[in-house]
């Protein structure tokens, strides 16, 4: 990790504490990260592990002399990675006047942990907000069956040694994911016990859902992209699980609408290890396929 030192609140006058700033420009940044050295996303209390949002924001602290709260697209676990995350956060006319796009974008390189790139910096219209603007989200997750450790894409893939997965039978379960279902069963169970306690949904809309054979830096994998309106808590790495679980024969493809019926995360096949998920990209105007 970097070592970035926030501004000492004590150095700011008292009444330069008490005041709001008034904010009025909206900047996205999109970035990438390796997700190992991380524990997920989201910021944690006290900043005592190293987060994407905490790199993120001590940064961005460092360049405008404040605190500066971040949104993001969708929060990854721990050790999950991104391609395509996307981050928003308000600035005054001040602030923005006084960086360009460009330069935010090379500042906020030169400050974070190496295992993040930020590949753009853009104002968007004020008030817009990289989650809530958010109207599908793409993840992939890639598995290597072949027997040798696949030494170039180990950090980003499943490594099931010498399993055989039959691909057409995963696809044929993959599609009964396709469209408005009630995933409890592929949540992480305290999670979606939260979710209801709240009295929210656990339904969401799956948009497409493929696998297919490609090539990684040279190695043969098995990609499963996932796309959607939004993803509960573990969603994508429980259904790459279940879908193993078929891959293997273990399961027929019907046995995914006896799981999706059963919400209850017991139904469900294994959580897939974070390693092999990327989230890939997210779109902010109508899904228009691959």
């Amino acid at each position: 990790m970097t070592n970035i030192t926030a501004p000492d609140e004590r150095t700011f006058t008292e009444q330069e504490s008490n005041i709001e700033p008034a904010l009025t420009r909206t900047v996205a940044l999109t970035l990438g990260y390796n997700g190992a050295p991380f524990a997920g996303f989201a910021r944690q209390a006290e900043h005592t592990v190293t987060t994407v949002q905490g790199e993120l924001e001590q940064a961005l602290a460092l360049l405008y002399r404040r605190e500066v709260k971040t949104v993001c697209a969708g929060r990854t676990d721990a050790g999950v990675h991104a391609l395509g995350q996307v981050v928003s956060f308000d600035l005054t006319e001040e602030e923005f006047a006084a960086k360009p796009m460009r330069a935010l974008q090379r500042s906020m390189n030169a400050l974070v942990d190496k295992a993040i790139s930020i590949s753009d910096a853009s104002e968007r219209p004020f008030g817009f907000s990289a989650r809530f603007d958010a109207q599908w989200r793409e993840y992939h997750y890639h598995i290597c069956t072949q027997s040798a450790r696949p030494v170039l894409v180990a950090p980003l893939a499943w490594h099931l040694g010498g399993v055989s997965l039959d691909i057409d039978a995963m696809q044929q379960a993959a599609s009964r994911f396709v469209g408005e279902h009630d995933f409890k069963s592929f949540c992480m169970a305290a999670s979606a016990h939260i979710i209801e306690a709240d009295g929210r949904s656990t339904c969401r809309n799956v948009i497409a859902c493929d696998v297919y054979p490609e090539m990684l830096v040279g190695t043969p994998v098995v990609t499963i992209r996932v796309v959607g309106n939004a993803f509960l808590h573990s969603m994508v790495r429980t259904m790459v699980g279940t879908l193993v679980e078929v891959g293997r024969g273990k399961k027929q493809p019907a046995w995914i609408d006896d799981v999706l019926a059963a919400r209850n995360r017991s139904a469900a096949g294994q959580n897939a290890p974070a390693a092999g998920l990327t989230f890939w990209r997210v779109g902010y105007e109508p899904y228009a396929g691959v």
